[in-house]
């Protein structure tokens, strides 16, 4: 089976996790698991800042304001969904012995927020009167 169809299988069934390599320190596991509650937090309020963005900008012109709730409600999913995977091989990773994954994910995540935030400083500087 592909590492993704395996990585898939585990968010299913996360007790398969342990049928690899040896237990870990418990910290490191619960380390990994507030790390997953971390990232939930990220995505809830991301989804929140998109929720608001959609509901509470009304006079700022349609397609931005959907833009910007948009962008920040794709970066929720995206993170919500990321943040199982991470987690799923982090805990693989420390039961063999590997190093932990590494992501590029953060960054992208970055620049996503980074984006809708600049367009949140224009709408502030200049105003959000653009009609419906």
């Amino acid at each position: 089976m592909s590492d993704f169809g395996q990585g898939l299988r585990l968010w299913l069934a996360p007790e398969r996790v342990r049928e690899e390599g040896e237990t870990p320190d418990y910290r490191f596991s619960l380390a990994n698991e507030r790390t997953f509650l971390a990232w939930l937090r990220t995505a809830l309020a991301l989804i929140g800042g998109g929720f608001a963005v959609a509901q509470f900008l009304p006079d700022l012109a349609y397609g931005i304001r959907v833009g910007m709730a948009l962008g920040l409600l794709g970066a929720g999913v995206l993170c919500a969904l990321r943040a199982v995977n991470h987690w799923v091989r982090c805990e693989r990773a420390m039961r063999r012995g590997d190093d932990l994954p590494v992501s590029r994910f953060p960054t992208l995540l970055s620049l996503v927020v980074a984006v809708v935030a600049l367009a949140m400083v224009v709408v502030v500087l200049f105003g959000w009167e653009g009609g419906r």
